[in-house]
């Protein structure tokens, strides 16, 4: 069997002729039959394909400048009045559109396929303003953790401010518990001599000089607590040597000079200037307040001891669970009649109300700064101990010099 009959088909021989014309039409070999190859494969000319192409970017181009947004008209007209008013223009969103896949050169006949129809686009409506969502009452402002880049962490102050809260803490009972043993204990060794005062009066300025650098965050700072505690030893032995009748020179010169030297030495510190200035101020404040409750040293020994009992009795009337302003009077009443009570012991008698409501006040207002700016555990065991008997030092000498 041939090739002819097998193929059921005729084969030219394009070498039949091979001296004459030969058409290009008759040199090409076809197949009537069925052939192994079942994929018709057009003949595609080279400048139908380099058109489609043509129209294809042009296409996709036009697809993506369709929706670009509009620009603002530069000339807006004005009304009559001479006021502006701007025309209302629809700015429509930028959609990108996806570019379209060329067919492979494995099947030219995906070139004739028509281009699918770009739908028309939609009107464009201005979006509605989004309803602002009512502040929840419950919820207070969200803050974001501390970082190490730059960003201020929140204090628990400021956000109880934030949240509307006070950052006013009492310290309670069990520091005002503490404070009125230290004022018995002043006032014992007040009626046992000015060395049997000296040891609680060392411990009362031991917890104002750490309380008070712990109130302002500064912490650990123990050169400062040592310097403003080696100041209030320095008073205490300076009033010793020279007399209670010399304590006003004894106190001030030490305060002077302990003012001094903290300037010098934060002078001397490489620490960044606005650090530098706080750490100077907190030094200073701390070394004055521990160089005043010398006081209680010189004052009198009847007036410390119609203080101390003043101020025991005051911080327990204040940490009893009363509104604020009746809290308030009732710790000055207490400090009154205290001071009543202990001026009957001693040769004050009645004039004692007096020193005892002094006494109380300065206890009350020691008593807030130990309180303030959101005070932790440790503020209230230490300030919260010693302000309110640091505080009513000034009064108890004052007083018991006028009463006395």
């Amino acid at each position: 069997m041939s090739n002819d009959q097998y193929y059921g088909g005729q084969q030219h021989d394009p070498y039949a002729d091979a001296n004459g014309p030969q058409n290009p039409a008759e040199v090409t070999q076809t197949w009537e039959g069925q052939t192994w190859d079942t994929q018709y494969q057009p003949a595609v000319s080279y400048d139908r394909i380099q058109a489609d192409r043509a129209q294809a970017q042009a296409q996709a181009q036009a697809a993506e400048t369709r929706f670009q947004p509009q620009a603002v008209p530069p000339h807006q007209p004005q009304d009559p009045a001479g006021d502006w008013t701007p025309e209302p223009y629809e700015q429509r969103p930028y959609q990108q559109q996806p570019y379209e896949q060329y067919p492979s050169q494995g099947n030219p006949a995906a070139y004739y396929a028509e281009p699918a129809p770009t739908p028309a686009p939609a009107a464009f409506a201005e979006p509605a303003p989004a309803p602002a969502a009512a502040p929840a009452a419950d919820e207070g402002p969200a803050y974001s953790s501390p970082t190490t880049s730059g960003n201020t962490r929140v204090t628990d102050a400021q956000r109880a401010r934030a949240e509307g809260r006070s950052p006013i803490i009492e310290p309670g009972m069990q520091p005002a518990a503490l404070t009125a043993v230290l004022g018995l204990l002043l006032a014992g060794g007040a009626a046992l001599g000015s060395y049997g005062l000296l040891v609680p009066l060392v411990l009362l300025q031991g917890l104002t000089a750490a309380g008070w650098f712990r109130l302002n965050g500064m912490w650990p700072a123990r050169q400062g607590i040592a310097l403003a505690f080696l100041g209030g030893l320095v008073a205490d032995a300076a009033l010793l040597a020279t007399g209670r009748e010399h304590a006003a020179a004894a106190i001030l010169g030490t305060l002077g000079v302990w003012v001094l030297l903290c300037l010098v030495l934060q002078l001397r510190s490489h620490a960044d200037p606005d650090e530098r200035m706080y750490g100077l101020m907190a030094t200073i404040a701390s070394a004055a307040l521990t160089v005043v409750a010398t006081g209680h040293l010189g004052a009198a020994p009847d007036a410390v001891v119609v203080g101390g009992v003043a101020v025991a009795a005051a911080v327990l009337a204040r940490a009893l669970p009363l509104p604020g302003p009746v809290s308030a009077v009732a710790a000055l009443l207490a400090s009154a009649g205290a001071g009543i009570a202990a001026g009957g012991l001693t040769d004050l008698g009645t004039s004692g109300a007096l020193l005892g409501l002094g006494a109380g006040v300065c206890a009350l207002v020691g008593l807030r700064v130990a309180s303030y700016d959101y005070p932790s555990r440790f503020v209230h065991m230490t300030a919260g101990v010693a302000l309110p008997l640091t505080a009513a030092a000034p009064a108890v000498y004052l007083l018991g010099r006028a009463l006395v």
